[in-house]
């Protein structure tokens, strides 16, 4: 009995395997795709303050992320990277609208970088995790950063060959997207980790996720998260 439920596990193992690697081989199928077919929307600045996307996983964990960042003035939940208009919560949860929970983050460049932005990126996330993070998953969940230039798109693929030779060659789950629309998601959503801190979900996921990337990243961080 022991033996089978050994087999078991191997297989069910090798299977998981197998369909990330296929999973990851699609969304960058879909991400060479849009390189080639689309060109990036930039949004310009306003008031001194610029606006960067990112999805990586629930967006209530990534809103709480950047929004601890000193220069970070605001961080918005919502949709980005699909095919369809206007999509709510629930649509996007299907997995059919091609949109990825996402999070549009306001700074000031003088304060914070847009480098340094992708450290806490790739910094807060588990980079080969395809198609999720954590307990999170399905299409809707999966890692994409998004650039509106080739200054931009080009400290992206710098950070992702550094973590290639650490990880290895291809085995970094984020899609690289040129940016083309945000759609802000509904109210109830914004700001959610600070509004519902009794959440199961909030105290279980959200808050290590936040507390790991505040002890390895310090110096990063605005007076008030430091306590």
């Amino acid at each position: 009995m022991k033996k089978i439920s050994i087999l078991l596990a191997v297989t069910f193992l090798l299977t998981l395997t197998a369909a990330c690697q296929s999973s990851n081989e699609k969304n960058k199928e879909a991400e060479a795709m849009a390189q080639k077919n689309q060109q990036p929307v930039e949004v310009p600045p306003q008031g001194g303050l610029e606006r960067a996307y990112f999805a990586s996983g629930c967006f209530w964990c990534v809103e709480a992320i950047y929004e601890s960042v000193a220069g970070v003035d605001e961080a918005i939940s919502g949709y980005s990277g699909g095919h369809t208009e206007n999509p709510t919560y629930e649509e996007t949860n299907t997995g059919t609208t091609g949109h990825a929970e996402a999070v549009e983050v306001i700074y000031d460049p003088e304060v914070v970088s847009f480098e340094t932005l992708v450290n806490v990126y790739f910094g807060s996330q588990d980079v080969t995790q395809v198609n999720g993070q954590g307990p999170d998953r399905g299409s809707q969940y999966r890692s994409i950063i998004f650039y509106q230039n080739e200054r931009q798109k080009q400290i992206i693929e710098q950070k992702i060959n550094a973590l290639e030779k650490e990880y290895g060659t291809g085995e970094i789950a984020a899609q690289v997207m040129p940016f083309q629309k945000f759609w802000k998601a509904e109210g109830y959503h914004q700001d959610y980790e600070e509004n519902n801190p009794d959440n199961p979900y909030i105290q279980n996921v959200s808050i290590p996720r936040l507390k790991r990337f505040q002890e390895r990243f310090p110096e990063l961080l605005k007076e008030s998260a430091e306590h």
